[in-house]
């Protein structure tokens, strides 16, 4: 038999509470974040609503289902992604298993979803260039946009941490910013000279003053350094489409940038310019080097790619 039903899903149908126990208890006791939580959400809604169409019961369902369902996935999303949605399949399962919602895991003898490893694709520093001064103008949202590229230039932030920047987050004298990551997870970067006079025009009195409302509608907003047109704290999607406008206008592919590209540019160029993996790794707010590393085989395919196109003797051409 079904098991107790909770919230609605997108179809209109309504969730198994077992997941929205398991979603409570990601939040409460494990701390993930919003967006984390979101993408729980996402998958499972996906998986029982692909339960309830197939007559399945989350109670009873079994591991050739599971392959089954991993089996359709594979031929409608990217192995990232299928990897990503077992992992939350996996996780939610086992907690079945813990609350004595079932006796057994269907997904402990599955074998995972191979992800290929591909290198971050970094933009040229030409290309960085073009995309700053794509942006033009002296008006409030020219401001705060230009504000915004230059900060997750120099910092390697993801949009997030940028987005939930509060004022005192920022030390313009010191050129200093405090950011949250994974887990709440607080740390410290440097920014340089053009991101800490992009960010004093957006904070004068041309910038983020004639943004902000008389009242404002939620708590947090007033702190927030960024804010939308509605004097409200801007939001990671509106951030992330601002970004791929200036990369249009720029002339730059539109699958070449997104904000992630940006902080994978600063680390590369920091690496090409003779960084230390470790600064690198603190910038970034990776939790292992290992994660890191992956921006120093970027540069050394940067390096080789450089050397077969201009060595004379590279491709077997002889001087002419």
């Amino acid at each position: 038999m079904v098991a107790a039903v909770a919230p609605i899903d997108g179809d209109g149908a309504l969730l198994p509470i077992e997941v929205e126990e398991f979603l409570s208890s990601l939040a409460t006791e494990r701390g993930r974040s919003t967006n984390t939580l979101a993408a729980y959400r996402r998958d499972l809604t996906a998986y029982t609503r692909w339960l309830r169409g197939s007559g399945l019961d989350l109670r009873r369902v079994q591991t050739a289902d599971l392959e089954r369902y991993v089996g359709l996935r594979r031929g409608e999303a990217a192995p990232a992604s299928v990897a990503r949605q077992l992992a939350a399949i996996r996780m939610f399962h086992r907690f079945c298993v813990d609350e004595d919602h079932r006796r057994d895991d269907p997904t402990a003898t599955m074998d995972g979803v191979a992800v290929p490893a591909g290198l971050p694709k970094p933009l040229p520093e030409a290309d960085v260039l073009r995309l700053l001064d794509a942006v033009t103008g002296s008006d409030p949202l020219a401001l705060r946009d230009r504000a915004i590229l230059e900060l997750l230039y120099a910092t390697g932030a993801r949009i997030s941490e940028v987005c939930g920047l509060n004022l005192d987050d920022v030390d313009l004298g010191n050129r200093v910013a405090r950011l949250y990551g994974k887990g709440s997870k607080e740390r410290l970067v440097p920014f340089g000279r053009a991101a800490a006079s992009a960010l004093a025009d957006w904070l004068g009195r041309g910038g983020r003053p004639l943004l902000a409302p008389e009242r404002w509608a939620r708590r947090g907003d007033a702190d927030a350094v960024f804010l939308n047109q509605r004097g409200a704290r801007l939001g990671r999607q509106v951030a992330w489409a601002m970004v791929k406008r200036y990369g249009a206008l720029a002339g730059l592919p539109a699958d070449a940038l997104s904000p992630h590209v940006l902080r994978h540019s600063c680390a590369t160029h920091l690496l090409d310019h003779g960084a230390d993996l470790r600064v690198v790794q603190e910038l970034l707010g990776h939790a292992s080097v290992s994660t890191t590393q992956v921006y120093t085989k970027v540069s050394q395919e940067r390096l080789l790619q450089v050397y077969r196109d201009a060595h004379p003797r590279a491709r077997g051409r002889r001087p002419g």
